[in-house]
């Protein structure tokens, strides 16, 4: 009985919901500032349908529902089948967002507002009726600061690469003289077959390549591009590239912190990025990994949508995004897609390479630009193609989908297609000339006539529009043309964040059962074959000697491998995020240097515990916490030469060849081996922290006890200590040197 009535008063609620809206549609004032959105610019735009309404239900919440999945299931049907009954009144736009809503990806950057007297009549039941299945509560709208709108216009693109061959050099045509213009508000997308030039193009446009080769001219705002653009850009590159330990949550957080503006405060970058988790319908797998190969995580559409989260964080007035919907199903493609529309509709311009769109993803595009083997076949609005390409006499034979129609033109392939008569009088024409009969026209001559057809027909009339100047404030131009740097935050706070960041990324690599098993099992063997031995004799003194020269090898060899694999591993990380601007090269630097070391010396104390009082080492204070010292400064030179390796070569591979040999000549010059080395390899060792680390180990061993110790003095080791200190700053700066000279991305 009690859940009956309470079923009833929510109904009844609902009932009074959906009478003051109709009552709000009815009203002279709500239809006529519904036909207009202030945009975030601050100028009055149109919306992309001139039927879209102002009034949406609430955007999903952020709590979690008290009454159970089968209550909240209840309540967001109520909150669709509301929409639904929205567009009885007159909304065209209504079901669409009913749709996204039930999909949980109410997105709110459109900016859409109600006038302040139906403000106050609509309150109380957004904040309290109106729940969701996703959240369980209501939330307030994304909130994010004016967008700067950006025209971008390209005319005439062309990129070439050099193909080096052992004789001699071929330049290959990648892009042969693209036009084009995308608008604040529009998505355009770049369809081709495979080979194309679609991410050539993108990354053309987004700022990602070396123009040393590429020809035409690509303005943004009527301006260049220039490293304030930077901050302005949101690139979503094909594969995603994100950590996989982090979760969800701790992506986008520390993305928040580092790219939003200094003018936020840190828990207004938190919140933002919760909001955004909210908005991509995130939150159910906000706590979990993103996860990998080798780790278990979200699902590949989510791991898109954290993706495209790292860009619509920042605001970005431009959006490039690489195949966004490939290897996703039809439906999280269609919420991809989605997701794009309300970005572009508060006013900024999306670009997006797409394959092979379903039908009703293609027809979600403002504009399409086509293309084939690198050349121009249409550029225009994606409604008008199937027209154009039946005015050239390229219809579809059977009902198809107009992408799989596209991309048979753009590959030459007329097969279900009726074939124009100029290329039947062009097959004729060959088949006269030559003894061979062909039915159809080649793949070749079909591409030949698509851009013949586009040059002659449509291609000067859109090179003549790219003429006319932008008329925008002289602030904006202003804007567009700074080539100020903008930063997220301060050189010491983005060290702190990379910091956190970093040891979070690799705790689980630290603390793995396998590196924890390799040195333990190494440390026990060593203890049993070394078991209290005695210094007291000539042949026990040379045997405890042999045991410090391997653990001076051992923390010599063992951290050189591990630093290799850093900076090669995170190259397409740091490719990423520095073509962002999100942090100072030398910040991330010292961030991924310094957050190893907590983790790196946990195992060598391990490890000494077990090795020390097993082989009967001297037993007094001084002796082994000078014992750790060394092998501390060991690990830290040892890391330092391993990055420096890797930041050098950037491959793994001859990274690891190369640190083979060096490690070996280090350890043979080191002195144990060969007592009388010869001159002109001598200098090696004072290279080799194998050896500074062996004599500094020898003399904290045996300073009271003898005088020497296979020919070495015993004396205070500041030498030795100097060495390793100079090693430990000197690799470190060839690393660092080596990651600044290195594009580490194209176009910076």
């Amino acid at each position: 009985m009690e859940k009956t009535s309470s079923l009833g008063l929510a109904r009844t609620k609902s009932d009074q919901l959906l009478e003051k809206v109709a009552a709000a549609f009815k009203s002279p004032t709500s239809s006529t500032e519904a036909n207009g959105v202030v945009g975030e610019s601050g100028s009055t735009t149109l919306s992309r349908k001139s039927s879209k309404q102002t009034l949406t239900a609430p955007s999903p919440g952020r709590g979690s529902g008290s009454g159970g999945g089968r209550n909240t299931h209840i309540r967001k049907s109520r909150s669709a089948q509301l929409k639904l009954d929205l567009d009885d009144l007159g909304s065209g736009a209504a079901l669409s967002r009913a749709s996204s809503a039930s999909l949980g990806l109410s997105f709110s950057f459109t900016g859409f507002t109600l006038p302040p007297d139906e403000i106050g009549d609509f309150k109380p039941f957004s904040d309290e009726d109106i729940q969701d299945v996703e959240a369980g509560t209501c939330k307030a709208r994304f909130q994010t600061e004016p967008t700067m709108p950006i025209h971008l216009k390209f005319k005439d693109v062309t990129y070439k690469v050099i193909i080096k061959g052992l004789r001699t050099n071929v330049e290959k045509e990648i892009l042969n003289g693209i036009t084009g213009r995308v608008n604040p508000g529009e998505v355009l997308a770049l369809m081709g077959p495979s080979g194309s030039g679609k991410t050539t193009l993108l990354n053309l446009l987004g700022g990602r390549l070396i123009r040393s080769t590429a020809g035409g001219s690509i303005t943004y705002n009527d301006q260049p591009y220039n490293k304030f653009l930077k901050s302005r850009i949101g690139f979503v590159m094909q594969e995603d590239v994100l950590f996989p330990h982090l979760t969800v949550k701790e992506t986008l957080r520390y993305a928040a912190l580092l790219r939003l503006p200094c003018t936020l405060t840190k828990e207004q970058k938190e919140k933002r990025a919760i909001d955004v988790i909210y908005e991509l319908g995130l939150e159910r797998c906000q706590d979990t990994m993103i996860g990998g190969s080798f780790v278990r995580g979200v699902s590949g559409g989510e791991r898109r949508r954290v993706s495209i989260g790292n860009e619509i964080l920042v605001n970005p007035s431009l959006l490039f995004l690489d195949e966004p919907t490939s290897g996703l199903d039809s439906t999280t493609a269609l919420r991809i897609v989605q997701i794009l529309h309300e970005i572009a509709e508060a006013g900024k311009t999306v670009v997006t390479t797409i394959h092979q769109p379903s039908s009703r993803l293609f027809h979600k595009f403002d504009k399409l630009i086509l293309l084939g083997k690198g050349s121009l076949i249409y550029y225009g609005k994606a409604a008008e193609a199937m027209s154009y390409f039946s005015s050239i006499g390229c219809s579809p034979l059977i009902a198809m989908n107009p992408a799989e129609f596209l991309l048979d033109l753009a590959n030459g392939n007329l097969n279900d297609v009726s074939v124009p008569s100029e290329l039947e009088d062009k097959v004729q024409i060959e088949n006269s000339e030559a003894d061979n009969r062909q039915d159809r026209p080649s793949p070749t001559l079909v591409q030949e006539y698509l851009v013949e057809a586009y040059e002659t027909r449509v291609a000067e009339k859109e090179k003549s529009k790219m003429l006319t100047p932008l008329t925008m404030d002289e602030e904006l131009k202003s804007k567009g043309s700074s080539s100020k740097r903008q930063w997220g935050a301060s050189w010491w706070e983005q060290y702190s964040i990379l910091f956190r960041r970093g040891i979070k990324e690799r705790r689980h690599e630290y603390f793995s059962w396998l590196r924890i098993t390799q040195v333990l099992a190494t440390a026990i063997i060593l203890g049993l074959l070394w078991w209290q031995s005695e210094s007291n004799s000539p042949k026990g003194l040379q045997d405890q000697a042999g045991l410090l020269f391997f653990i001076a090898v051992f923390w010599g060899f063992f951290p050189v491998f591990t630093a290799i694999f850093t900076f090669p591993q995170e190259r397409a990380m740091l490719s990423k995020e520095r073509a962002a601007d999100m942090y100072r090269l030398s910040a991330y630097f010292l961030a991924r240097t310094t957050s190893d070391l907590p983790l790196d010396l946990l195992l060598p104390i391990l490890f000494l515990l077990v090795v020390y009082f097993m082989a009967g080492l001297r037993l007094s204070a001084a002796p082994f916490f000078l014992t750790m010292v060394t092998v501390f400064l060991s690990i830290v030179a040892a890391q330092g030469l391993g990055l420096a390796i890797g930041a050098t070569l950037m491959d793994v591979k001859k990274a690891t060849t190369l640190a083979s040999v060096t490690v070996m000549t280090f350890m043979l010059a080191g002195g144990f081996f060969v007592q009388k080395v010869p001159v002109f390899v001598a200098w090696i060792r004072y290279l080799s922290f194998n050896y500074h680390t062996y004599k500094l180990l020898l003399k904290v061993q045996y300073n009271n006890i003898i005088p020497a110790v296979n020919g070495m003095k015993m004396d205070n080791g500041v030498v030795e200590v100097t060495a390793l200190i100079a090693m430990v700053f000197g690799y470190r700066l060839l690393a660092y040197i080596s990651l600044r000279r290195m594009r580490l991305h194209s176009g910076s």
